[in-house]
């Protein structure tokens, strides 16, 4: 694979600038958790609304554009899967979007300050999108090895974010360079344990920093644990983005319900990101406010004993003490054995006014 080439820091969605320094990108996905009701994919919005997301993502496919209406063995759900018993066309006639709705939604999310984009899964979806006039896409992780659907996608001049579950090294590299070639020049990747849900010690967190470093692209995550821990951690890392599905009760069931976060867990998991963006600062040391007021309450030096002018200064009767009125504890070196210019009680900081000779040595 070929040297990646050097990517600007930001993307940005729908005036939401994405990348390091900006305010991470909060996905709610929808998926298939409106069990085929209109209106409560309306409540899915408005909750991804309340509980501060910045965008609700649908997905547009229907059976028959993702699969094939089949009962041959490859056709079939794997018995150890949470959808067992299933062939794959029941299941994604089960959780697709009408997409007769996606209009209807994103008017919706827009009014109501939400971005609402999508991942559209063949070529005939980002025709219908690209109708919608959707401001981003995304790609899934299980289309990342679909080169010419990324390259569709990529040259509808709109930013892109792919997700990297299960590909390797090289498969995304080749997907990331599917994109540039197509003229994509607003990329973001997404690090993905595609498994539902996803066990914490399989989220790989630290490999967000491989992926910023090796393709110069905001990096995200997008997330199938329950684990609130597991999105706050990845945004202490750096991630841009953090995607995680949305649904109103679990206790509905349905395709998704087992890796998706009800509105109140939901809410709790932006209001910690909100809180960790604030705690991770800027990287560089720095002095706060807060820090500065108490600088008075570091130690200094002090006159600990009564001394008579003439004195000599000793490590008897000058300390390092809290608070910081006086000289610096490195000065102690050159304060003893020099005299006392006069005579000066117990408790005075110590400043070179009161030593003979004054100015340090």
């Amino acid at each position: 694979m070929s040297a990646p080439v050097a990517f600007k820091g930001l993307i940005e969605i729908d005036g939401h600038r994405i990348g390091a320094g900006q305010p991470t990108f909060i996905v709610a996905e929808m998926s298939g958790n409106h069990h085929q009701s209109f209106d409560r994919a309306v409540d899915l919005v408005k909750a991804a609304k309340a509980i501060g997301a910045d965008a609700i993502k649908l997905q547009t496919y229907t059976p028959d554009t993702i699969t094939l209406n089949s009962r041959r063995a490859d056709f079939q759900i794997p018995e150890d899967s949470n959808w067992a018993g299933r062939s794959l066309h029941e299941l994604y006639g089960e959780a697709y979007t009408p997409w007769e709705w996606q209009p209807r939604l994103k008017e919706l999310a827009n009014r109501l300050g939400l971005v609402l984009f999508s991942s559209p899964f063949d070529p005939s979806a980002v025709d219908f999108l690209e109708g919608m006039k959707v401001p981003a896409y995304k790609i899934a992780s299980f289309e990342l090895v679909d080169i010419p659907l990324i390259e569709r996608v990529a040259r509808t001049g709109k930013p892109v974010i792919m997700s990297t579950g299960m590909a390797s090294l090289e498969e995304i590299g080749e997907a990331v360079q599917a994109a540039r070639r197509a003229g994509c020049d607003q990329l973001a990747l997404l690090k993905c344990t595609s498994a539902y849900p996803a066990p914490p010690e399989e989220m790989n967190l630290l490999s967000i920093l491989c992926l910023a470093e090796r393709f110069g692209v905001p990096v995200g995550l997008s997330d199938h644990t329950l684990d609130p821990a597991v999105p706050v951690a990845a945004v202490a890392l750096g991630a841009a983005i953090v995607e995680k599905h949305l649904i109103m009760s679990r206790a509905e069931g349905g395709p998704d319900a087992a890796f998706s976060l009800e509105p109140d867990e939901f809410r709790e998991v932006v209001r910690a990101i909100r809180t960790v963006e604030l705690a991770c600062g800027t990287g560089e040391p720095a002095l706060t406010a807060g820090e500065a007021k108490n600088r008075v309450f570091r130690r200094s030096l002090y006159v600990v004993d009564d001394m008579r002018g003439g004195d000599p200064f000793t490590e008897t009767n000058v300390r390092s003490i809290r608070p910081a009125y006086g000289l610096s504890p490195r000065e102690l070196p050159r304060v003893l054995g020099r005299r006392a210019v006069r005579d000066i009680s117990r408790g005075t900081p110590l400043t070179w006014e009161l030593i003979a000779g004054g100015g340090g040595p």
